[in-house]
């Protein structure tokens, strides 16, 4: 899939997209003429109907856009694709079939001289090849009338050749009936004679043929790129599906993922009740401890003023018992003395 684009006509410097979106670009055969073909359709339109030759050259300009030039239609295309390795993909490709039409066009040409040498051979060597690339095609309108006037024979076979060029099998019959002209040119001179009158008709016909064949060549690639795109979409299709189950995995661990969250959530939210509850109880307990302080601080002060108390009154006591220790002597000697006293008297 890629984005084709043209070199703009009257510039040649802007690049004038033709598709509005990325279409199918494919490499196909064309076996009527035996050369390869890049072809892309947008719908039914044809944007992209370019023959492959062995001078052709596709040039990455960027990372993801290539470009050749096609001398037959006297354009330059583009490619934009989705990524570098597309594009070297394509590259690749087109480097394979360009060495393919190089070896058809080889083949083309070594069959070309082999089938005009045995009628240059029944010409008795006095001709000119008949068998050009024109009158293969039914081009050469000159030649066929100087049979009529030139009286030695002459190998001119291309009233035979013009309604077959495009069939294998018919060509191989030419081929056959040219190595028969070989071993008898007085036949071959008499049946060019007698076809003479009817080259004119041939020719027609010929064109009629032609017409025909390019118009059926022409809806066959219709068809094999609608297929071609068919089976992309299809592709596609598949890939799309694949995507989607994917994503449906995706979100479906996402969900599960959501209700992980949700329940963590929900334990953090207990939690944080729990811790709140627990603040609140430590705030509690904090006030009642500072009460609790508050009133062993008052009890310490009536304990060291009690203590104080008893002190002051230990050291009364302790006065008192002095002072009364000293009153009992003084009585014990006032009773000694009193005593004493009375045994004296």
């Amino acid at each position: 899939m890629a984005h084709v684009f043209q070199i703009d006509p009257n510039t040649k410097k802007n690049w004038v997209p033709t598709s509005k979106h990325a279409v199918t670009v494919s490499y196909f055969y064309d076996s009527t003429r035996n050369v390869y073909r890049i072809i892309s359709l947008d719908g039914s339109k044809a944007i992209i109907n370019s023959t492959i030759t062995p001078n052709m050259t596709f040039t990455k300009t960027s990372q993801k856009f290539g470009q050749w030039a096609d001398s037959r239609a006297n354009t330059v295309y583009g490619l934009g694709f989705s990524s570098e390795h597309h594009l070297s993909k394509f590259a690749e490709k087109f480097q394979e079939f360009k060495e393919a039409a190089r070896l058809a066009k080889e083949k083309s040409q070594e069959k070309m001289e082999l089938t005009s040498t045995p009628s240059q051979e029944s010409a008795g060597g006095d001709l000119q090849s008949p068998l050009t690339p024109e009158s293969i095609n039914g081009t050469d309108d000159e030649r066929t009338p100087d049979v009529t006037q030139n009286s030695e024979p002459r190998a001119e076979p291309t009233q035979n050749a013009l309604p077959f060029s495009h069939s294998s099998a018919i060509s191989k019959h030419w081929e056959a009936e040219l190595a028969t002209l070989k071993g008898n040119n007085a036949k071959l001179t008499a049946a060019l004679l007698e076809s003479t009158a009817n080259v004119k008709q041939w020719k027609q016909q010929l064109a009629a043929y032609q017409e025909e064949a390019e118009r059926l060549h022409k809806r066959v690639t219709e068809l094999e790129c609608v297929s071609s795109q068919a089976n992309a979409v299809h592709t596609h299709k598949s890939e799309l599906n694949q995507t989607i189950q994917e994503l449906e995995e995706t979100l479906k661990e996402k969900e599960e993922e959501i209700e992980r969250l949700k329940q963590e959530i929900d334990n953090a939210r207990e939690l944080q009740e729990q811790r709140d509850s627990l603040t609140q109880k430590l705030q509690e307990v904090e006030i009642r401890n500072k009460d609790l302080e508050g009133q062993l601080s008052d009890l310490e002060q009536r304990l060291e003023k009690s203590q104080n108390e008893q002190e002051a009154f230990r050291n009364n006591l302790k006065t008192l018992l002095e002072i009364l220790d000293g009153k009992i002597f003084e009585l014990t000697e006032l009773r000694d003395n009193l005593a004493k006293l009375l045994e004296c008297s």
